[in-house]
């Protein structure tokens, strides 16, 4: 039994080096689930790859079989990692169990890759919520969900302040007086944190970052990067950024 193993194991690596094959990278996968236990939804939209895409094995030969059972490998990691970062078992594993069972019933792949949006999305708010509690006031959680659900675009204190039908001056004191920060300064913070790992996970340029971020153009993005990271973007991405090695080629 043993030596049939080692067979399939030496003929299957054989066959992806024959194929080119690289497995998905570890870097951004590992981005990936840091930014679900960030709570920072757009940035988890940015990693998260399509379930069972390019790179990640062949767990059976029935399509929707293999799409299950990738589905199963990612709640269980998921939920490790949320409670690692200080969601409770109970919370990690019931949820972990209600989409499991959910995709189990599913008889299509349209609803498997649906259930696995609303996984990844779910356990984001989540873990956004519970580092938020018991340190701000529910305004102040909800004003920052809405930083968090807009930071693709500008991010206005009066808009917040609609949403919640706050006064502006209300909401600003209040942000102020919980956070340490202004509205405005928080919002510059968490895009700066977005693009921080948007220049070392992707291969997406400085212009591309400011634009999708709602920046009103370059040079004030690279104004406020400087301002929290002490360097630009460029310099940044040049003194951190760990280097893809191909492999496999031919």
């Amino acid at each position: 039994m043993n030596e049939q193993k080692e067979k399939y194991i030496a003929s299957h690596l054989f066959d992806k080096r024959e194929e080119d094959f690289v497995h998905a990278s570890l870097d951004r996968e590992i981005a990936f689930y840091d930014s679900i236990c960030a709570g920072n939804i757009e940035l988890v939209r940015e990693f998260m790859e399509p379930l069972c895409c390019e790179g990640c094995g062949v767990l059976s030969e029935d399509s929707l079989r293999n799409l299950k059972y990738h589905f199963v490998v990612l709640a269980a990691i998921i939920a490790r990692t949320c409670i690692n970062k200080g969601m409770t078992p109970e919370e990690a594993y019931s949820l972990s169990d209600y989409y499991i069972l959910k995709v189990d019933k599913s008889s299509d792949e349209q609803s498997i890759r649906k259930a696995h949006r609303e996984m990844i999305e779910d356990y984001t708010d989540k873990m956004r919520r519970i580092r938020l509690s018991g340190i701000f006031s529910k305004q102040v959680i909800s004003a920052v969900d809405y930083i968090a659900n807009h930071l693709h675009s500008r991010v206005l204190l009066d808009d917040a302040a609609a949403e919640l039908k706050l006064s502006p001056a209300y909401l600003s004191r209040l942000f102020k007086k919980e956070t340490g920060a202004a509205f405005s300064e928080y919002v510059n913070r968490m895009k700066t944190e977005e693009a921080s790992a948007l220049l070392l996970y992707t291969e997406r340029t400085d212009t591309e970052i400011s634009s999708l971020l709602g920046f009103s153009s370059q040079s004030y993005f690279i104004k406020i990067f400087r301002k929290h990271y002490g360097m630009t973007p460029k310099e940044y991405k040049k003194r951190y950024k760990i280097p893809v090695f191909e492999t496999g080629g031919k």
